[in-house]
């Protein structure tokens, strides 16, 4: 007769390979970012790991470099990782009609959907399916180095009149290498569509039909509006950036702007903190009134989600992948981890947790503050087609806008390239 002691051996001996047996659960998940975003996402990643034993996540993380031809080979060989961080613009190239991702409607229950508006999910949805949570929404604002200008004894700019003067009164004042606004060819591009956007009403890509919405006398007056700011002086000429190291060179990187000789930028609410890193302390930044013609129909301010996370369509485990975006987008423990790491968060009480704790810059509350005052208001914030962000599109647009920025074409003709060869592009890619 066997002992109790015998019996438990034999069935833990019984029990034993049955344990080991069973298959770990293994997600894949990736995303671009930086060294912070890293760290705060893996020790996400571990406490999701914690709570759920036999759960393992597989992080496949980098740079922004070469990850969105990495997803598009693992797209189209069908093992694209379970979740995925992903460029919005990306919809239209991944996601055409709807099907490029798992409709995140049939994993509703497990998503936190009501800390969301329902304006935020719609930004996610292609032909009815929901494609993607936004992290974070984004948009264009005005940046100033209000010590430069009151150096100069001028006050920032706070209508278009303003700042179209504002370039030749700081090089009167303080000399030939000042500009009001550094830019990059992209955000001197943005910055003259929403003139031409609040004069005619419409953007250069239609927001809803894959066609050019412009007439080609709005898209001369796109043009010339870019040129008033090159020969305006106020914003930096494509040349001058491109013989300071590189034309797309960020702007906190420019010695020019830590000095304080270049007073401004048009660029997005999430870095802020990035550009104002290198300024010294004793300067001193501020957020601008953004520009509005009397009349204006829209706003033309330029917003969209920064980022979204996406379940593949291909993932042998949609509901866990979707448990794995909800802890990442409103567990309260992981996104306090994660923080700001992907922008101000659109999930609300991630948002109200960072502005009680103090953890949301006073200027980065501000810029919020202003893109949801205008998201709000009458004219709102158009969504733009996610086409006019598209690879293809977006390299067209950028040559056309440099070669008349080295002076190789009329406006006329870099206008009418823009309405045909752009119809021409947009009905290729759609």
């Amino acid at each position: 007769m066997l002992t109790r002691r015998q019996c438990l051996t034999a069935a833990a001996t019984v029990a034993a390979p049955w344990v080991h047996a069973q298959p770990q659960r293994v997600l894949r998940m990736s995303w671009w970012g930086g060294a912070a975003r890293h760290a705060a996402t893996l020790k996400a990643l571990a406490l999701f790991e914690q709570r759920r034993p036999g759960v393992k996540v597989k992080a496949e993380y980098m740079g922004f470099n070469g990850y969105l031809e990495r997803l598009t080979a693992q797209v189209a060989g069908g093992s694209e990782p379970d979740l995925m961080q992903i460029n919005w613009a990306w919809l239209a190239m991944f996601s055409k009609r709807g099907n490029g991702f798992a409709d995140l409607h049939a994993h509703a229950k497990a998503l936190p959907m009501d800390q969301f508006t329902p304006t935020d999910l719609a930004m996610g949805e292609v032909g009815g399916k929901l494609n993607g949570i936004p992290v974070a929404y984004t948009a264009r604002i005005l940046l100033w180095n209000a010590s430069t200008f009151a150096k100069a004894g001028l006050p920032t700019p706070r209508n278009w009149e303003e700042l179209f003067a504002s370039g030749q009164a700081l090089r009167a004042k303080l000399g030939e290498r000042y500009y009001a606004l550094d830019g990059e060819l992209y955000d001197m591009m943005l910055l003259a569509q929403s003139y031409v956007q609040q004069r005619h009403g419409m953007p250069f890509v239609h927001p809803k039909e894959p066609r050019v919405a412009m007439s080609e006398a709005a898209a001369l007056l796109w043009v010339q509006t870019y040129r008033k700011l090159i020969d305006g002086h106020v914003g930096t000429p494509l040349p001058l950036r491109a013989s300071l190291g590189g034309a797309e060179k960020p702007t906190e990187q420019q010695p020019d702007w830590t000095a304080g000789r270049w007073a401004g930028n048009y660029t997005w609410d999430s870095v802020i903190g990035l550009r104002g890193s290198t300024i010294p302390k004793d300067q001193m930044l501020a957020i601008g009134d953004f520009p509005t013609l009397d009349g204006a129909v829209d706003s033309g301010m330029f917003g969209r989600p920064s980022l979204l996370f996406s379940v593949g369509r291909n993932s042998k485990q949609p509901a866990l992948a979707a448990e794995l975006m909800a802890h990442l987008l409103a567990d309260p423990q992981a996104t306090q981890m994660l923080g700001r790491t992907r922008g101000v968060p659109a999930a609300r009480e991630p948002f109200e947790a960072l502005v009680r704790n103090k953890a949301l810059p006073p200027l980065e509350l501000q810029a919020y503050a202003q893109i949801q005052r205008q998201r709000t208001s009458t004219m709102g914030i158009t969504l733009p087609n996610a086409l006019f962000e598209h690879a293809r599109l977006h390299r067209f647009m950028r040559e056309v806008f440099e070669t008349v920025a080295y002076g190789k074409t009329t406006d006329v003709q870099a206008a009418r390239r823009l309405v045909e060869e752009g119809n021409a592009m947009l009905r290729r890619i759609r």
